[in-house]
Order: C-alpha cells, then sequence, then structure tokens
C-alpha cells in the first residue's frame, strides 16, 4: 500500500513532491490504468501518492489580457466537463472533449492529468498542439511555462521534474474561424483513437492568416509541422485546394505509426495523410 498525502495548500503539494517524489493525483483516470494490477486488486503505485485536483489554485478558469491578446488559463484541477460548460473554451478543444470516453469521466478526468500522462492518442492533446498552448509549472527551483510541444519529449514521457507539478494550461479564447476535428476509432462513443486531427485556421479576405494542424496516434508524439504551415500562411484559400496534394506530401515522412490492437500502421498513415488533404481541399477553401 502507497503513502498517500491530501494537501491543503499548492505549496504544501509541492513541498510533498520535493520531499517524497510523489506521483500525482487528480482525476486518477489515467493514472489507475497506467498502474492496473491484476483483476480485483487495488493498483500497483510503488511510489507515494498526492492528491492535487481538490487544490483551490488549481480549480480556476479566467480570462485575463496577456499584453495584447487574450489569454485563457486553465487550471490543472479542472475538468473535461467543467471545460465543456465554460463559454470561452475553444471550439476546436470541446470537439475533442465531446467524443472523450463518457459524461461519468469527463466529470472526473482532467486535462492537465491527459496532458502529463502524454499519450500520443490523446485527442484532447491533440487540440492543445493545434491551438498553440503553452504549460505552467511550479517547483521547488520556481516557475516556468513551456509550449505543449516542448512540455512532451515522448510516449509517457514530459519534462516535469519530480519535484514540480503543472499548475495550468493557457490557450487564446475561442475565436472563431474554420475549425476540423476528426476521430477515428472502432466506434464513435467510448473508444480509443485509432488516430485523430485537430486542425484551425483564421481567414480574414480570403487570405489564410493562420493555421494550426495536428494529428495523434501517427508517432511518438502528436504530429504538428509549423515549417509546413508556414508555406500556407498568407496564400488565397482559393489556391490552397490545387497544391494540397503536394503539401500533404511533406507530412508523409512525419506521419510514422505502429500497429497495435487498435489498427495497423498502414492504415493510421493512409488515413491521417487522408484527413489533413481533407482539411485542406474541403473544410478549409469551403
Amino acid at each position: 500500500m502507497s503513502d498517500f498525502f491530501r494537501p491543503a495548500t499548492l505549496a504544501e503539494a509541492l513541498e510533498i513532491r520535493a520531499n517524497h517524489a510523489a506521483v500525482p493525483l487528480a482525476g486518477g483516470t489515467d493514472l489507475l490504468v497506467r498502474y492496473r494490477n491484476w483483476a480485483g486488486t487495488l493498483p500497483k503505485i510503488e511510489k507515494p501518492v498526492v492528491s492535487v485536483g481538490h487544490l483551490s489554485e488549481l480549480r480556476g478558469i479566467s480570462v485575463h489580457q496577456n499584453g495584447a491578446a487574450p489569454d485563457l488559463s486553465i487550471g490543472a484541477g479542472v475538468t473535461y466537463g467543467e471545460l465543456l460548460a465554460h463559454p470561452q473554451v475553444p471550439e476546436l478543444l470541446k470537439n475533442s472533449i465531446w467524443w472523450l470516453a463518457a459524461p461519468g469521466l469527463r466529470n472526473v478526468a482532467t486535462l492537465a492529468g491527459n496532458l502529463c500522462n502524454a499519450s500520443p492518442a490523446a485527442d484532447a492533446v491533440c487540440a492543445l498542439y493545434a491551438l498553440d498552448a503553452t504549460v505552467d509549472i511550479a517547483g521547488a527551483g520556481g516557475t516556468r511555462r513551456v509550449p505543449v510541444e516542448e512540455f512532451i519529449t515522448g510516449p509517457g514521457r514530459t519534462v516535469l521534474r519530480t519535484d514540480e507539478l503543472v499548475t495550468a494550461i493557457h490557450l487564446r479564447p475561442d475565436e472563431g474561424g474554420v475549425v476540423f476535428y476528426q476521430k477515428v476509432g472502432t466506434r464513435k462513443a467510448n473508444a480509443l483513437s485509432k488516430l485523430s486531427i485537430c486542425a484551425r485556421a483564421s481567414v480574414h479576405a480570403g487570405v489564410l492568416e493562420s493555421v494550426g494542424i495536428a494529428v495523434g496516434a501517427v508517432a511518438p508524439t502528436i504530429v504538428r509541422s509549423r515549417d509546413i504551415e508556414a508555406t500556407l500562411i498568407g496564400r488565397p484559400v482559393s489556391d490552397i485546394a490545387a497544391h494540397a496534394a503536394e503539401v500533404v506530401s511533406r507530412y508523409e515522412p512525419l506521419v510514422r505509426p505502429i500497429s497495435d490492437q487498435r489498427s495497423t500502421a498502414e492504415y493510421r498513415k493512409a488515413t491521417a495523410l487522408g484527413l489533413i488533404g481533407r482539411f485542406l481541399m474541403e473544410r478549409l477553401t469551403g
């Protein structure tokens, strides 16, 4: 049986992390699966556990100005259900959450916990990549903020140190624009993704001003290429369809899926490239 800590404050939680290298527990929906044991027995967590999902410092959703741009701050203890109910959470993120498991799980699971689980198949984390999210980290050495693409370093691996906690996730509030989300699974509900795509774009006067395209479950980490996106920005959207095949071909070496119990590598790759093409030729220019 592991030691269990339930701190009253974030400062106390950070002290426990620093002194015991305790495993953070928010909703637990990923954590308890990762440490599952034999049927009928408790999860086998060898390290102490520190509960953080109840901490008031991690429970809020707020919008404030970050220089000239608005900033949506999502506390690490905020659940998926709370995100769905908030009017300024981007539509792309909400779309990815709607198809995530069942309502009971969404009312417990947290976005930050899913982020720290660092699965390349995490649908909502895929949306964070497309939305240019950043991650606040607090620890004994102070605080830091890193882009989500730098936070996750591989399957199940992040830059989080044993004395640190994620405290918040930042992104722009919902700004409208073009949104495209597609989850490919065995069925529509309660199914892990074979792959997913999250894409958004801003178009003004027929010209593409910004774009973010992220694909999940097709590489060791979620795939997003800002270099490829840069070749699209500034183009008239009416011209993009004609060059879509060329753009999709540039993604081909980045999409490196594996075969597992949910799908084959061949299916994942062909479908992922096809969905990128659909976004460019149908959703973006439609």
